[in-house]
Parts: structure tokens; C-alpha cells; sequence
């Protein structure tokens, strides 16, 4: 194949993308935390498939016209740290094509290189063992390759790209100890390997169709809603359960879940398989619920109607009424949990996008909340390690914007730092202020495992709480409140000041007051406890 024209570069970000939805949960299922989180499985195939979808439905021809829709699409869409990564792939890859109609071998090659060192280039501090490594050294290779020997066949180096980057991403567990410990290679790797093979499957001739769950089709078919005047979004999702979900899933107390933000039910089990169609308004909320029982198989959601553009535009109606003063601030903050949500707004947050953990925002969420906003410079609190990459695309798309993303990496860091927000003082002084709240929180956290593993020595069980301190697993154990208790008395010290406590579900707040109690004898620290009200995490703590 001496060309790859528009025709075929379509089908392969088709075939693409359905080979990384096809490997989602075996993917996710690498990630080295045994933590029900925002999967990278699941984020690179939601920030590919942003693109994907925008790409197979433009009237776009050629190449490089087709490649700048992509790239477009998954720079909005693009949800986590791999998510971001993954776009910054092919923002370099549509840098080198955009001029083109068609592309030969050698341009492909350079493409490829081109779609490395710009991701390189987006990452402040690049860490080798990651998705990173896989395409350089796949991109390099497959370079050296194709002009050292005059390959001409489009198709032998994408093959040589796709045999580079498995060579590569099985040596990631070399780079990267974590890895090795736990028995995996780096789950971005392993996205972008399946792209790259769905893209060479097309080139071949045999393009990667989606799978699908039959049963799942025809439940949901069954519960179409016949009132067409009804609006909202399809929600559909086929979801594997955690050990921990096979144990306490019900079928009916998940309906209840559901019945309180849609209608149109269809919940089915069948052994850890679990097949779900709703419709509702907040389909990220009925996405969160889902996660916060096993992995997605399947996901989807399309709008019904028309209807939901209006309800939508009166939702930012509302928001730019209480936006349309120009003021000097604007306070952004990411949280999951209603009673979290409530504190950031207490401490004068103008937009707290929903997200966290279990669901990573994307770059255009960042960017739609910008925009309704009205002031001289925009504050974002990101409170998640995963979603700080997001928030810098954004505010390196709305450059006409002043955009200030601050490193709160944690709900804690987060919630001091909205503390120290001053309205009155100067851009410079807030952000001195903000960021030096930020440095002094220790955070920690009390969640559950998802699968068996081991962590820095530590034996960790499926359905055992953890307990996280920083970016460690210091504690695993089957009681919550003797997990809780070991982390408490790791994160104290004789200069602990004040300590947040946040249940949320799975805690109660009677519990909350033990802990407290527990604290009391060996700390001298304040304790102040709130309703978080989030997902996955039973207590999330701050300790200043």
C-alpha cells in the first residue's frame, strides 16, 4: 500500500477506536491501585472516541482535514492523564499531515514521530515506563526502520510501529518497579497499543468491529420510551462487578439509585454481568453509580431529542445571570458528593464541575465553565492528580483567557486553598497564599480494594479497606475503623494543627465521632467533621 488516503484513514480511527473500547476493562483492569477509580481504560476510550466520533461524521476528505477533526475532538474530550496524553498523540500526528490529501510511508513514520514529541513536550515532568515510552520508542524505531531500509508499504510500517510498541510496553515493568511489583505493564501503553492495531487491522483489510452484548440490546430496546416528547439522554452500560460488587449488588436498591434521577429502568443481573439502560438527565451521575460497582464493558450515551439543547440552554441561562457581573475572581472547583460540592460554594467557588475520582472531567468541561464565566482571572482547583492535565489544556485553549490552574491534587489540598481565597487582594498575593495552603496539607484516604494484589510489600485482598496516604498504600485490612484508626496515627504529628474529617458513603456520622474520639488521645489537633456525601471513599482527611 503506497498511500493511505482519506477514505481508509477514516476506517482506521474507526477500527481504532473500537479495538480500544474492545480491550476497555482489560486494560482498566492494570491499573497498579486496586482502586475503584476513573480507569485509565475507560478515560483513553472516552477521550478517543470524543474524537473518533467527531472524525467519522465530518464531511472531511482528506487526510489532513480528517486528522484536524480528530485531534480537535479528542483535545475536548480528553479525561485524565492518559486521555491527555493520548491527544496530545494525535495532535502531533495531524501537526505533520495537515497540509496533505493522502500520505506515503515515509510521512506516515514522520507522523508518527512528530505525535511523540509533542505528548513529550505537554508533560512537565515525563516519566519513563508510561504510555510516553511505548510511542517514542515505537515511533522511533518504526522511523529508523522505514528510512534506513526505503520501506515504501504503508502497511509494514505500521506494522513495525505496532511490533515496536509491544516490545516496548513489555519492558515498561523495567522502567517502572510499581509495575513489576504488581505483575503488570503500563495501562496507557496498552491503550495506545490497541489503537495502533485497530488502525492496522483496517490496513489490512480486516478493520476491528465493536462487541456487543445482544442480550444488553434487546433489554434496552424493550424499555424505548413511546412518549416522544420525552428528553433527557440514553444511558446504556453493560458493567462487570467488582468481588467487592458481586457481594452487595442489588438489583433492586440500584433501580431505587436510578429512579431518583430517571425512568425508563432496565436493570438486569446475570452473575457479575450486570446490564443497565436509563433515562435521565444526569447520565454522568448514572455513569458514577455504575463504577462505584465494577467496570464498564459497554457504555453509552446519546441524546433522545432536541429537547435536552433547551434544557440545557436554560441551565446556562441561569448561570450567565449569575455570572453576568464582571467581577476581579472566578473560583472553579472539581468535587464528587453533594456535601463536598456544598462546602467548595461555602468557600466561594462559582462553578464546582461534578467529577473526581470515579469520573475525570474533560477538557472541554473546563472549558464551558470558563466560559460562563465573567472576571479578570480564573482560578481552577482540579483536587485530583489525574484531572490537573485537563485543567492546563483547558486553559492553554482559552489563551484570551487568564487561567490559573493550581496543584490541589487532593480534596483536602483543594479545600484549604479555597480557604486562603481572598476576593480583595492581589492576583500575585492570592496565588502565594493558595499554593502555600496547598504545600501544607497532608491528605489521606479510606476506600476499598477491587482486586487482589501486592503494593510496596503490602498484601492487599478484593472487598479490604485501604488506607491512602499521599500516593501510598499504608494500610489494608478488612475493618474500616482499624484502617482508618492506622492512618489517622500515620498522618498525625506533634504539629498537627487541625484535622478535616469527611465521611461519605459507607461512614456514618456516629462513626465519624468515634474517629474523633480516637483522635483526641493522641493529638492535641482540632477536629472538624463534615458530610462529604462522595463516592468510593468512606473518610477523605486532611490533616494541617
Amino acid at each position: 500500500m503506497e498511500y493511505i488516503d482519506g477514505k481508509l484513514f477514516r476506517e482506521m480511527i474507526r477500527s481504532g477506536m473500537n479495538s480500544l473500547g474492545n480491550n476497555q476493562a482489560r486494560i482498566d483492569a492494570l491499573n497498579v491501585f486496586p482502586v475503584p477509580d476513573g480507569d485509565t481504560g475507560t478515560n483513553m476510550y472516552l477521550t478517543f472516541s470524543s474524537g473518533a466520533k467527531e472524525a467519522l461524521k465530518s464531511d472531511a476528505q482528506t487526510v489532513g482535514a480528517i486528522a484536524k477533526v480528530l485531534s480537535r475532538g479528542l483535545l475536548m474530550g480528553a479525561r485524565g492523564n492518559s486521555g491527555v496524553i493520548t491527544s496530545q498523540i494525535f495532535r502531533g500526528f495531524y501537526q505533520a499531515v495537515e497540509d496533505d490529501d493522502q500520505i506515503d510511508a515515509m510521512q506516515l513514520a514522520q507522523a508518527l514521530v512528530n505525535g511523540s514529541r509533542v505528548a513529550y513536550k505537554a508533560v512537565m515532568r515525563p516519566v519513563e515506563g508510561t504510555i510516553l515510552t511505548v510511542v517514542r520508542e515505537a515511533a522511533d524505531y518504526t522511523y529508523a526502520y522505514t528510512a534506513t531500509d526505503g520501506i515504501t508499504d504503508c502497511v509494514d510500517v505500521m506494522r513495525k510501529m505496532v511490533e515496536e510498541a509491544k516490545i516496548s510496553l513489555d519492558t515498561t515493568p523495567d522502567l517502572l518497579p510499581v509495575l513489576k511489583e504488581v505483575g503488570v505493564v503500563d495501562s496507557g501503553g496498552a491503550g495506545l497499543l490497541s489503537i495502533l492495531e485497530g488502525m492496522l487491522a483496517a490496513m489490512e483489510g480486516k478493520p476491528v468491529e465493536a462487541e456487543t452484548g445482544e442480550k444488553a440490546s434487546s433489554e434496552a430496546s424493550q424499555a424505548k420510551i413511546e412518549d416522544e416528547g420525552e428528553y433527557g439522554f440514553c444511558t446504556e452500560f453493560i458493567l462487570q462487578l467488582s468481588e467487592h460488587g458481586v457481594r452487595n449488588f442489588s438489583e433492586q436498591k440500584f433501580k431505587d439509585e436510578l429512579a431518583a434521577i430517571g425512568n425508563s429502568i432496565v436493570c438486569v443481573q446475570d452473575d457479575d454481568l450486570v446490564k443497565v439502560h436509563v433515562h435521565t438527565l444526569e447520565p454522568a451521575t448514572a455513569v458514577r453509580m455504575g463504577k462505584r460497582q465494577g467496570r464498564f464493558i459497554k457504555l453509552k450515551v446519546e441524546n433522545m431529542t432536541d429537547q435536552h439543547e433547551e434544557i440545557l440552554n436554560k441551565e446556562e441561562e441561569k448561570l450567565e445571570h449569575i455570572n453576568s457581573e464582571h467581577k476581579k475572581y472566578g473560583l472553579i472547583a472539581v468535587a464528587a458528593g453533594d456535601g463536598i460540592r456544598d462546602m467548595f460554594k461555602e468557600l466561594r467557588a462559582d462553578i464546582v464541575i461534578s467529577g473526581g475520582q470515579t469520573m475525570n472531567p474533560s477538557t472541554e468541561d473546563f472549558i464551558s465553565a470558563i466560559e460562563k464565566l465573567n472576571c479578570d482571572h480564573i482560578l481552577i482547583l482540579p483536587n485530583n492528580s489525574n484531572i490537573v492535565m485537563a485543567a492546563n489544556q483547558a486553559a492553554q485553549v482559552m489563551e484570551d483567557r487568564d487561567v490559573q490552574v493550581l496543584p490541589a491534587k487532593t480534596i483536602p489540598q483543594g479545600l484549604s486553598a479555597s480557604v486562603m481565597f481572598n476576593p480583595e487582594v492581589d492576583l500575585e498575593d492570592n496565588l502565594a497564599d493558595m499554593n502555600e495552603a496547598i504545600a501544607h496539607v497532608i491528605s489521606g484516604e479510606v476506600t476499598y480494594a477491587i482486586k487482589d494484589t501486592t503494593y510496596e510489600g503490602l498484601p492487599i485482598k478484593a472487598g479490604q479497606y485501604m488506607g491512602i496516604l499521599g500516593k501510598s498504600i499504608v494500610e489494608s485490612a478488612s475493618d474500616m475503623m482499624e484502617v482508618t484508626r492506622t492512618l489517622l496515627a500515620k498522618m498525625l504529628d506533634d504539629d498537627s494543627e487541625l484535622v478535616t474529617l469527611i465521611y461519605g458513603e459507607g461512614a456514618t456520622k456516629e462513626q465519624a465521632d468515634e474517629l474523633a474520639e480516637y483522635i483526641g488521645t493522641i493529638s492535641e489537633a482540632e477536629v472538624e467533621i463534615y458530610n462529604g456525601k462522595q463516592p468510593v471513599y468512606s473518610f477523605i482527611i486532611g490533616v494541617e
